[in-house]
């Protein structure tokens, strides 16, 4: 019973249609590096996000990543929108957020956006709404609107200036 697990384990794990190369492994390395110092570079306060933001757009090929980038990218902006104002008002209020993550989805749902959409809004609110900081939160939401947009364009960049080849299996 034991090694059938195991072996079923094993089949959910194991790439078959697309696994990770060493030249991806290398592009993504570069690129989350990049980012990063791109962004210490402006002085964003938490260049991580924007590192962070890049490894997600690097799993993708520039064909299938500028569509959904895109949606990261206006999820994030309405994310960032919503939380700066919210957090004037209602600062780390969970029940505040969890009213304004379900408003997003209906809005979402309304003008038919992707979930990528939704799901950066959802991340970029809580992360404006509910992480205990000294600044203003309009000055928060606008470091993590550039950060992630900052990893978002890198991530393409490098996509776009070194393509991944993929093999043909």
């Amino acid at each position: 019973m034991l090694p059938s697990v195991f072996m079923g384990i094993g089949k959910l794990l194991l790439a078959n249609k697309n696994p990770p190369s060493l030249i991806h492994a290398l592009r993504t390395a570069l690129a989350a590096v990049l980012s990063y110092e791109i962004a210490r570079f402006c002085h964003f306060p938490e260049a991580y996000w924007a590192l962070i933001s890049t490894l997600i757009a690097m799993q993708s090929t520039l064909g299938a990543a500028l569509p959904i980038s895109a949606q990261r990218f206006a999820g994030t902006a309405v994310g960032a929108a919503v939380g700066g104002f919210l957090t004037t008002w209602f600062p780390g209020n969970i029940w505040v957020f969890g009213v304004a993550v379900f408003l997003i989805g209906v809005l979402c749902a309304v003008w038919r956006v992707d979930r990528a959409a939704y799901r950066y809004a959802g991340i970029t609110l809580a992360i404006v709404m509910l992480v205990a900081r000294t600044s203003s939160g309009w000055l928060i939401a606008m470091h993590r609107f550039l950060e992630v947009s900052l990893g978002i364009a890198v991530g393409l960049a490098i996509s776009a200036v070194w393509p991944e080849r993929r093999s043909e299996q």
